[in-house]
């Protein structure tokens, strides 16, 4: 089996080709390192190799995960927030990637008033306009800026995420990051503000997401190989050796 340390040499020697052809700075793009079903030694294992970000989809899944994983990364919210879920995900997460609807901004700045968080958080945005997707459409999102800016002084929007469709073929998510990263140009310059981070690519098409401006890539199979799987064909999510235990347990519905 392949040591995850060349593994990565492989993988930053990618994105640095694929910067140099952007006519960026390697320095540029960060890799968060996805997590999901695998179990805390790999989260040390990623640490281990200088990975200093890790990306869970559930809040469940993290609240048991977390405490049993080796203190340093950063941990990231990449899969869909239900409302109910938002006090817990404050709580251990330093960043949501998947704000998806004006709703959910709501709820996250009501709790952030109430327990004094500073939620740092992307706007997660449909772009593809794929029905299975999640994320609000872009007609929606300066409605989503301006109440963000007006009636939420505690939530810091940092910029956008986006997922393409799955496809074989890199160059069919080519559009879907360009267009969100003109959105996000343009969100800019309409509001003067600052959106620095742009969270899109994953295991099959990073490298096409760092030529179109990706900050945070998102990568789990290509680092990790395929998720664990147990008797059934169901993925393993540990929720069953989780104890119920911790201040997190509290406030998991």
């Amino acid at each position: 089996m392949t040591e995850l340390s060349e593994i990565l040499s492989a993988v930053n020697a990618k994105i640095k080709a694929a910067c140099a052809r952007a006519g960026r700075s390697r320095d540029e793009v960060e890799i968060v390192a996805v997590t999901k079903t695998h179990g805390p030694e790999t989260v040390r294992e990623a640490w281990d190799a200088g990975l200093s970000i890790v990306g869970e989809n559930k809040v469940q899944e993290a609240a048991w995960k977390k405490p049993e994983s080796v203190t340093g990364p950063s941990w990231h919210l990449i899969g869909h927030l239900q409302g109910n879920k938002v006090r817990p995900a404050l709580m251990l997460f330093d960043f949501i990637h998947s704000v998806d609807s004006l709703r959910l901004i709501e709820r996250i700045s009501s709790i952030s008033e109430e327990t004094g968080a500073r939620p740092h958080i992307l706007l997660e945005v449909n772009v593809s306009g794929e029905k299975s997707k999640t994320g609000m459409e872009p007609g929606l999102v300066d409605e989503a800026v301006r109440a963000i800016l007006e009636r939420c002084p505690r939530i810091e929007l940092e910029g956008f995420m986006t997922m393409a469709p799955f496809s074989a073929n890199p160059e069919d998510s080519r559009p879907v990051f360009r267009a969100l990263r003109n959105l996000r140009d343009e969100t800019e310059r309409r509001f003067g503000i600052s959106l620095p981070r742009l969270s899109m690519g994953m295991s099959g098409d990073y490298e096409v997401a760092v030529e179109e401006g990706a900050t945070w890539i998102r990568l789990g199979t290509v680092l990790f190989g395929e998720r664990p799987k147990v008797k059934g064909g169901a993925s393993f999510s540990g929720l069953d050796s989780y104890s119920g235990e911790g201040p997190v347990a509290k406030v998991l519905d």
